[in-house]
């Protein structure tokens, strides 16, 4: 409730306005707050209500969602494999496919080799270490390993037995930049150190920090499947689509046998 004050008026004529001013404000009706829904707003309601969620969309059996659909499973099992390979080998990628025959006949192209971090498992072992203490790995003593030829991590990863490991002076006396691992493949006749690649120049001792990991166990012709990843996604597409196809064909007359015949003039 406002009050009006003759005194205060009189004495500032400005005051007598902003009173006015706030009668008009009190005496201004204020609409009253609903308690109940109009016919437009159930059809308001109604509508937004009989919007599909994206779960119902999913659950669509349109052609093109249900392909949607099929492709998103692939997706997240091939992520969760990818997980669980991360968690038990501790480095990435933890599978590679052999592309040369470099190690042969240890290691075949197109075998699928698991990788695990290089001290996992037990330490890495040169093949000089792995004498003293007989143990073999992969036809042979000595961890076999992927390194990344001179650090080039733009460069395919190279598959080969760790020989041995040389440290720093050793290797500037031999004309080395650097102290690491000694490498070869069982299939060639030299070691890798000093040969000239194209696409590094001349090949350096591997340093710890160039390793991806070493080799656990492979898998015979598996590996032709990621040397070839294109080539098998599209296969994997278009039969996902053949099927789709097939089972709403299957669907549809199996609909069509239920409908009721219509029967014929005598």
């Amino acid at each position: 409730m406002f009050f009006r004050d003759i005194s205060v008026c009189s004495a500032f004529p400005w005051a007598e306005q902003n009173v006015q001013n706030d009668s008009n404000v009190h005496n201004t009706k204020i609409p009253e707050k609903r308690n109940f829904y109009t016919g437009e707003d159930l059809v308001r309601y109604s509508i937004m209500s009989s919007k599909p969620s994206l779960l119902e969309k999913l659950k669509s059996d349109d052609p093109k969602i249900s392909l949607v659909r099929d492709i998103l499973s692939v997706i997240i099992i091939v992520a969760v494999i990818g997980a669980v390979l991360f968690g038990v080998s501790g480095t990435w990628p933890a599978i590679v496919a052999v592309e040369s025959g470099s190690m042969v006949p240890n290691m075949n192209v197109g075998d699928l080799i698991f990788v695990v971090e290089e001290n996992r498992f037990g330490p890495l072992m040169t093949s000089l270490e792995a004498q003293a203490a007989n143990v073999t790995s992969f036809g042979g003593y000595g961890d076999v390993i992927i390194y990344q030829p001179n650090g080039n991590s733009q460069v395919t990863p190279i598959i080969h037995r760790a020989l041995g490991e040389i440290n720093e002076s050793t290797a500037l006396e031999a004309g080395l930049a650097n102290g690491g691992y000694i490498t070869k493949g069982d299939h060639n006749p030299t070691i890798d150190q000093g040969n000239i690649f194209t696409s590094v120049g001349m090949m350096q001792p591997v340093k710890d920090e160039w390793v991806v990991g070493k080799a656990l166990f492979a898998i015979p012709l598996v590996g032709y499947l990621p040397l070839h990843i294109w080539e098998f996604a599209v296969v994997v597409i278009i039969i996902l689509i053949a099927w789709e196809l097939y089972s709403r064909r299957k669907e549809k007359a199996k609909e069509d046998a239920k409908k009721p015949q219509k029967k014929g003039k005598k």
